[in-house]
């Protein structure tokens, strides 16, 4: 296709050079906070019980690790204290006795009742009270054993609980997790370690930082998104879980050929790029493009670096009917 210099300025024909370029292709995506899963534990009991006092009454509270959370009376506690008290009142007893296995049956006998206590959760310091008093604890005092927030409560004063009924769940927010979706076909570009940058419409104009610690293994049938994982410390809380934002990953594809995508016509079946063979000569030619980064697409085949081809969107507009012509014989050929 010919198009004299004169035509060319009256319908203003923009150039561009095919050239190697440093490209960075910028991946954005929605992102979701939510809490770090290694840092959430329910609160139970082994044994059953009566809730006798709740220190912590509700839900989103900020609680301590070492915090009282309730106060239990539990009639199988009572005798296990019991059945310890007596087993040191009984070593103390023959305790220097010139019968040797009878100290020896009394050690064994603590120590069996002691470690029956701890497997219960009975705390050091509650079994040192109990030995310095002589007296079994009526009502057990469980603390927390982490510093988080309430998340859930299922517990009242004067509830009656049973083994393993989870009477709370705590949630350390101090670390929390970022999952993004992320398209398959931005997945080749994903790695463990890359940094993502983090923004949220509850706090304008702030980025977080953060690394992706985790892509997970299967894909989202219905969005044919991935799940990556990114981790970023909380200290102040500001993030909070359930939050929605938008993550940023840039990604360095390295040095590549490139055209403009103003460059590019798509036919259907076909990308053809008018390559400025001078004088007024257009040539049409078919192309292979790869990523596209920015306002450029990666060549893979079909031009050569140097070459200067149309990027005009009013060229292409006011010369439809010669571009349509000069197509059909490129896929003629």
């Amino acid at each position: 296709m010919r198009i004299s210099p004169e035509k060319q300025q009256l319908i203003g024909v923009k150039f561009d050079n095919v050239e190697f370029r440093n490209l960075i292709k910028e991946i954005r995506t929605v992102a979701r906070i939510t809490y770090d899963e290694r840092r959430l534990i329910f609160i139970n009991t082994k044994f059953s019980g009566w809730i006798e006092d709740l220190y912590v009454d509700y839900t989103g509270k900020l609680i301590k690790k070492g915090d009282p959370l309730f106060s239990i009376y539990s009639p199988e506690i009572v005798s296990a204290q019991e059945e310890y008290l007596l087993a040191l009142k009984a070593k103390n007893l023959f305790e220097g006795k010139a019968y040797s296995e009878i100290p020896q049956g009394t050690d064994a006998l603590l120590d069996s009742s002691k470690r029956r206590l701890i497997y219960w959760d009975i705390k050091e310091k509650q079994i040192k009270e109990l030995e310095r008093t002589g007296k079994p604890l009526k009502n057990l005092v469980f603390y927390s054993p982490v510093t988080g927030f309430v998340i859930e409560k299922n517990v009242l004063k004067g509830k009656y609980v049973m083994p393993g009924e989870n009477l709370y769940k705590l949630a350390d927010i101090s670390n929390i997790w970022i999952l993004a979706d992320i398209y398959e076909n931005d997945l080749p570009l994903i790695s463990i370690g890359q940094e993502a940058s983090i923004e949220l419409p509850y706090i304008p104009g702030e980025k977080f930082s953060g690394k992706i610690t985790y892509i997970y293994p299967y894909l989202e049938n219905e969005t044919r998104t991935v799940k990556v994982r990114i981790e970023l410390p909380n200290r102040d809380f500001k993030l909070k879980p359930e939050m929605f934002g938008n993550i940023i990953v840039n990604v360095e594809i390295g040095r590549r050929l490139t055209v403009h995508e103003d460059a590019v016509i798509y036919t259907g079946e076909r990308k053809i790029v008018f390559v400025d063979r001078g004088e007024g000569l257009f040539e049409p030619r078919e192309v292979k493009l790869g990523l596209k980064t920015g306002d450029y697409y990666e060549v893979l085949n079909g031009l050569r670096e140097g070459e200067r081809v149309v990027a005009s969107a009013n060229f292409l507009i006011d010369s439809e009917s010669k571009l349509k012509s000069a197509i059909k014989k490129v896929h003629e050929h």
